[in-house]
């Protein structure tokens, strides 16, 4: 259990949530402020007033009054008809870590709703009822509706939900963990559909993924220096710092000391006949490092939006209920296309590493697609298209997406984020990525392996040991895939960057 404090919440708090798939409660603290703005939403449903969502209709029809005597149906309403998701469902540990931003957001005591809404999601997490939330539908204003809507939909005994591995009809799911549907009380159901979860948790989601993929892409390209015996004069301390950029001088630093020591290296330190190495070699701290800043910018926003909240209207400190526009997601939208143009280009500067250590003209007397047999043997050859492949899709997919706007809701919702769009990309371009790199890594290996007997540096001999736990060396030809799988695996869960030992915060 993981107690979160509204407005306090950590990155490290968020993605252990979302690894180790851990239940959640609000520290109490929250407590007071979430009954003093449940309260003021009480006293404003039963006045004669008008008041957004608490005694009108929504959107385009704010202007059609309510009834008190039908606050609950208004309410369960809202959500019924907002359940319009469709595709795929999000896995599990997104969802519960949707439900935590939800927490947090409400847990600030804007909101108005009861601290029974914010106690069923508790036990909801705690007893792993998670809500099958399909991952389309929303453009990202007026919040995340369709997806967050299937989520409250499960709260009051609709939708469907997962429970121990099955799928159950939302009062049968919570009645299997010992819980029971709530009724919504006036502006419950707008406090919990509006909001920026959705896309913000896939968002964060993209972030601890890319971040993984740095990581790797550190070690994976002092492997390939090393592999086709590059220079690591570029790495020198002065060069970077007369830039300034602090991811370049981390990246550079981090190379430095991946390649101290290596045999390898001190072999052709004097009396190499190349002057300079390829950009994708030469300029990896330029890249990297820049990539490592946007992603450290998207990360100051993303934490920014977790403990926000997004809802509408909401009731401020001087008692008012006032309707403004926090569920405009544009914040993430801009954050995902930023962690999408670092993901590309980490994995574009990868996959040129990878073109150079399988080419003969240019790998520095390494034999033709790194096999030992070539013409009989095709080695690494589609490995290295395959990372083509990928690299050049999310080249596609790095296209903002921030800038697509189109009206929806009768034009009320006239300008719109599309932050839903642009963190759900953020999933397959990791995984490109995580491929990318573990390709890299393959090749890598099996280049510092044609250098024996000289050995590379002790961080490396590590990263090898790790990798060829998983991944035999390359003799003759044999099916790949497996090999390719394993290789992504290893970056995306941090083995190669534990073994190297390299420690890059966001």
């Amino acid at each position: 259990m993981l107690t979160l404090t509204p407005g306090a919440a950590t990155l490290a708090q968020l993605e252990t949530i979302w690894r180790e798939g851990l239940a959640v409660r609000l520290d109490d603290s929250a407590r007071p402020g979430i009954e003093a703005s449940a309260a003021r939403i009480e006293a404003a449903a039963a006045g004669d007033a008008a008041v957004y969502g608490v005694n009108t209709g929504f959107g385009k029809l704010a202007s059609v009054r309510i009834a008190p005597e039908d606050t609950a149906t208004l309410q369960r309403n809202l959500i019924l008809s907002h359940c319009c998701g469709v595709g795929p469902a999000l896995d599990a540990p997104a969802v519960r870590l949707m439900m935590a931003l939800k927490l947090l957001s409400l847990g600030r005591g804007a909101s108005g709703v009861r601290p029974v809404i914010v106690e069923l999601m508790e036990a909801m997490l705690a007893r792993s009822v998670t809500p099958v939330i399909p991952e389309q539908g929303s453009v990202g204003a007026s919040g995340d509706l369709a997806p967050l809507a299937h989520m409250a939909a499960v709260m009051i005994g609709h939708g469907e939900a997962l429970v121990g591995g099955e799928r159950l009809p939302g009062a049968e799911a919570l009645a299997r963990a010992g819980l029971a549907p709530v009724t919504l009380g006036a502006k419950e159901g707008l406090a919990l559909i509006n909001g920026t979860q959705f896309s913000t948790a896939l968002g964060l989601i993209g972030l601890f993924r890319a971040m993984a993929c740095a990581r790797a892409a550190v070690v994976t390209a002092a492997m390939s220096t090393d592999a086709i015996m590059g220079s690591t004069a570029p790495t020198r301390a002065e060069i970077h710092s007369l830039r300034g950029h602090q991811g370049q001088i981390e990246v550079a630093a981090a190379i430095r000391a991946l390649l101290e020591g290596s045999a390898i290296r001190e072999s052709h330190r004097e009396g190499d006949a190349r002057v300079q190495d390829p950009y994708c070699i030469r300029c990896q701290p330029q890249v990297t490092g820049a990539a490592l800043d946007v992603l450290r910018f998207a990360a100051r926003t993303l934490l920014i939006e977790a403990n926000a909240v997004t809802d509408n209207p909401l009731v401020l400190s001087d008692g008012s209920i006032v309707s403004g526009g926090n569920f405009h997601a544009e914040p993430v939208a801009f954050a995902a296309d930023q962690i999408a143009l670092a993901v590309a280009e980490i994995g574009s500067i990868a996959q040129r590493r990878i073109a150079l250590m399988v080419d003969p003209a240019l790998n520095f007397n390494l034999p033709p697609f790194l096999t030992p047999a070539p013409g009989l043997n095709s080695g690494l050859m589609i490995a290295e298209v395959t990372t083509a492949a990928l690299m050049s899709e999310n080249k596609h997919l790095a296209n903002p997406c921030s800038v697509d706007s189109t009206p929806t809701s009768a034009n009320q919702e006239d300008h719109v984020s599309m932050a839903a769009h642009g963190a759900r990309r953020l999933g397959l371009m990791t995984r490109n990525l995580a491929v990318i790199l573990g390709v890299e890594a393959i090749c890598a290996a099996q280049g510092i392996e044609f250098r024996a007997p000289l050995a590379t540096s002790a961080p490396l001999t590590r990263v090898m040991a790790a990798l060829r736990a998983r991944v035999p060396a390359m003799g003759e030809d044999r099916y790949l895939a497996p090999d390719l799988l394993a290789a992504q695996e290893l970056v995306e869960n941090g083995t190669l960057a534990a073994a190297a030992g390299v420690e890059i915060s966001a």
